[in-house]
């Protein structure tokens, strides 16, 4: 069995290679050549921590596994990472496990990978100002992938505590971009494409504060009763997402199915449109909605890209199981 430990994930994996990873998975899923397990995540009721796990297998590519963690709030005063996961990947002609890798890292990567697909899919080409609502440890992340798609020159962004923005202005002025701390109202009007990426239980974004021609990538947004945009927003525009059933029982779009703003054949798979099945940005005008739910097959597509570096490099550690 072959583990690749945490502290080896960054020398790994790159921006390049978890965009590619998880824009295969999105057009396997739509393809129906690879499938998510349904999702256990609870409340453990100690630490005020959140625990699940997701899983799933991949027939093309062979990948069989689970991701196994959740998020620990008071990580931060400890020294450690909010989120904390490991990945475990399986053979799948034997069931033996053949590889444990270390999940922190690969998941911050994967989820940003995930707007930043969405937005090489669904964002006008002209787009110019990246909105960014949020300041955790995700956000950085976002900001690099993202800002990788189009021509960016500007990111506005906001947080409810905006002193918090700090580390997203350096980033921006180390990619080159200008970067001011706005108002809501003012994010959206001035954004081109927005990207949510927080743990709110109450919608952030208002109807009427979205200008048309916009693409949101909703990507905190995982649980039940998570919300980050209000419901009525999903009603004037196109919608995606990485997995329906996902996204409309733990994701964004949970909130609009049941209100009834919106019915479920409404919501694209994203992967459709990367397999050219389903169709994109209809206009400039178009408002697009994309629910990032995080998908477990997701979590191994990385992993295995990880486990195969690792291997190539000679930093897996192989141990009798």
């Amino acid at each position: 069995m072959l583990i690749v430990p945490e502290k080896e994930i960054a020398n790994l994996m790159t921006r390049a290679a978890a965009f590619d990873a998880v824009k295969g998975v999105f057009a396997s899923m739509s393809a129906k050549t690879a499938y998510n397990f349904p999702v256990i995540r609870e409340a453990i009721g100690h630490a005020d921590a959140l625990y699940g796990f997701k899983s799933g297998f991949d027939k093309a590519a062979l990948n069989l596994g689970l991701k196994s963690g959740g998020y620990w709030p008071g990580n931060a005063e400890k020294g450690l990472t909010n989120h904390q996961s490991t990945i475990f990947l399986f053979d799948a002609d034997t069931g033996k496990c053949r590889a444990i890798v270390g999940g922190n890292l690969l998941t911050a990567l994967r989820t940003a990978a995930a707007a930043a697909v969405s937005v090489d899919c669904l964002a006008r080409q002209e787009s110019e100002v990246l909105g960014i609502v949020g300041a955790g440890h995700q956000a950085a992340f976002q900001l690099r992938a993202v800002a990788e798609q189009r021509d960016f020159k500007r990111v506005v962004a906001w947080n409810r505590s905006p002193e918090k923005l700090d580390t997203l202005r350096s980033v921006a002025e180390e990619l080159g971009l200008g970067f001011e701390a706005v108002s809501l109202d003012e994010l959206g009007a001035q954004s081109d494409v927005i990207v949510t990426i927080t743990s709110s239980f109450d919608p952030i974004l208002q109807q009427g504060q979205i200008r048309a021609g916009t693409h949101v990538a909703c990507m905190g947004t995982d649980t039940k009763g998570k919300q980050e945009i209000a419901a009525a927003l999903s009603g004037d525009a196109r919608l995606f997402t990485d997995e329906i059933a996902q996204s409309v029982t733990i994701g964004e779009f949970q909130h609009p199915v049941a209100e009834g703003l919106v019915d479920q054949d409404r919501i694209n798979e994203l992967g459709a449109v990367i397999n050219g099945t389903t169709a994109g940005r209809a206009s400039d005008e178009e408002i697009t909605i994309f629910d990032g739910t995080g998908v477990g097959l997701q979590d191994l597509a990385v992993a295995s890209a990880v486990v195969e570096l690792a291997v190539g490099q000679g930093v897996a550690q192989d141990v009798e199981f």
